[in-house]
């Protein structure tokens, strides 16, 4: 399924997440920065238990937050000594939102995308972020939006290319350059 087939967050009853077990093995003197990474990825601590030098750390996470970074995370934050093993468990309720782009005031339904309600606006500015580098300068303005239902929860402006108007102009009489200069930027208003 895609996210722009969902319908709005009025006409859904209730949404539901996989949600994983994961077990993570690591080295005592990385263990806050891995339980940070869990927590932050919407993670639930069960257990923690001590084998001599390594931990055994076992979290419920969202399968969704797992998929987007996490191997790459976990083996940043604990220099690539920490290990990771998962199972499915079930599936919960979720609080989930469509992110819907619009470009220039019209929806792009294949940029739609999913995220949990808390993280919905860190997502939206990420993804307008991205947008915005890789959409080249046109002769106008393009406005890049994020939206969930009809609230806007970000937006970029791709500014609009400016005419070099001095081009014509050689020499170095600055008055015919500062004339041409004037006269666009009244023509901009």
């Amino acid at each position: 399924h895609n996210p722009s087939q969902m319908p709005d967050a009025g006409a859904v009853a209730e949404v539901y997440e996989p949600f994983i077990e994961a077990r993570l093995l690591c080295p005592t003197g990385y263990i806050g920065a891995v339980l940070g990474l869990c927590i932050e990825k919407r993670g639930v601590q069960k257990e923690l238990a001590y084998h001599g030098r390594q931990a055994l750390i076992t979290f419920e996470l969202p399968l969704s937050e797992v998929v987007l970074d996490f191997h790459d995370r976990l083996k940043s934050v604990s220099r690539g000594f920490a290990s990771f093993d998962y199972e499915a468990i079930e599936d919960r309720p979720a609080d989930m939102v469509r992110i819907d782009v619009m470009i220039n005031g019209d929806r792009v339904e294949p940029l739609s995308a999913l995220a949990h309600r808390e993280q919905a606006p860190y997502r939206a500015r990420q993804l307008v972020g991205r947008m915005r580098k890789l959409i080249p300068r046109q002769m106008f303005d393009v406005a890049i939006q994020a939206a969930i239902g009809s609230k806007i929860i970000a937006r970029e402006t791709v500014k609009a290319l400016r005419k070099n108007v001095t081009a014509k102009c050689y020499g170095g009489d600055i008055t015919r350059k500062r004339k041409l200069l004037e006269k666009q930027k009244e023509g901009k208003k």
